[in-house]
């Protein structure tokens, strides 16, 4: 099975004032990760794609994942970042509405105060997306779904999907409060799901998969397997793992599943969402 997609991974030139967030503690990713760092983790794990998704909230952001793009064709499209509070909104969807390789965009809303998402003019921006065909990645904290909850409730006809689960506290084995989001959100016909990032929310030196299963299982209890999709949110599992643990933790845990359904987790369902 060599179609594979990661539908979430990063690229960025290393910029320690603009990527203050990386800090010291997350010394592995302190460098450069580009597509050819990339590429043979992709090979190696029978991946024939990804989609590259914003690092940093700038247009030049956007137009940096255009350009690692229009020279690498494995990445099959990009979630970009736009300003979706800007009053002129339209105008610049229309701008990037040229460029093939955007399927979507996303805004660093974990970084926000939890209501930022009832703002009208954020929600304003929202309401712009779907005429372009955009998708909108929701990346959030857990105590952050109950806004999600109410922003996928008020746009039922945008395609919406949430990254790395919606971040759960896994290290301190926090589950509640995050699963009764989950078992909210998956409700919504509009809604997909990542499954990413959980590494990097677990304890970093000493987490194993057994620490990772209740928190799947939530998911797969709630959302159908055509909502599903793998992410390796690479070059950031780095400071807690590696690509191939990160793809053959998923790979055991749906190794039950029917082979329709593993293929829709794995790149079925990426493609159909961001009309790769």
């Amino acid at each position: 099975m060599n179609n594979r997609i990661d539908s979430h991974q990063h690229f960025w030139k290393f910029d320690p004032i603009r990527d203050s967030w990386i800090d010291d503690s997350m010394q592995k990713i302190q460098r450069d990760f580009l597509p050819e760092d990339l590429l043979p983790l992709l090979q190696q794990n029978q991946f024939s794609g990804c989609v590259a998704v914003q690092a940093s909230q700038s247009e030049e952001e956007t137009h940096f994942l255009v350009d690692l793009a229009s020279k690498n064709d494995f990445i099959k499209g990009i979630v970009g970042w736009v300003d979706l509070r800007d009053k002129n909104i339209q105008e610049r969807l229309a701008h990037f509405s040229s460029e093939k390789a955007i399927k979507g965009f996303r805004h660093v809303v974990q970084g926000e105060a939890d209501d930022f998402m009832f703002r009208e003019d954020f929600r304003n921006g929202i309401s712009s997306l779907k005429q372009f065909n955009y998708t909108y990645d929701i990346l959030i904290f857990h105590r952050q779904l109950t806004a999600a909850v109410d922003l996928v409730k008020h746009f039922p006809y945008q395609p919406f999907v949430i990254d790395h689960i919606a971040k759960p506290d896994i290290k301190s084995d926090d589950i509640i409060s995050w699963k009764k989001g989950i078992q909210e959100i998956a409700k919504y016909e509009n809604v997909s799901c990542k499954i990413s990032g959980m590494v990097t929310e677990a304890r970093w030196n000493n987490w194993k998969p057994s620490d990772l299963k209740p928190y799947l299982d939530v998911i797969f209890e709630n959302f159908p397997s055509n909502k599903l999709m793998f992410g390796s949110d690479w070059p950031v599992l780095n400071v807690a793992s590696d690509y191939s643990e990160v793809v053959e933790t998923l790979e055991e845990y749906i190794a039950q599943l029917s082979t329709e359904d593993q293929n829709k987790i794995w790149f079925e369902n990426a493609g159909s969402f961001y009309n790769l």
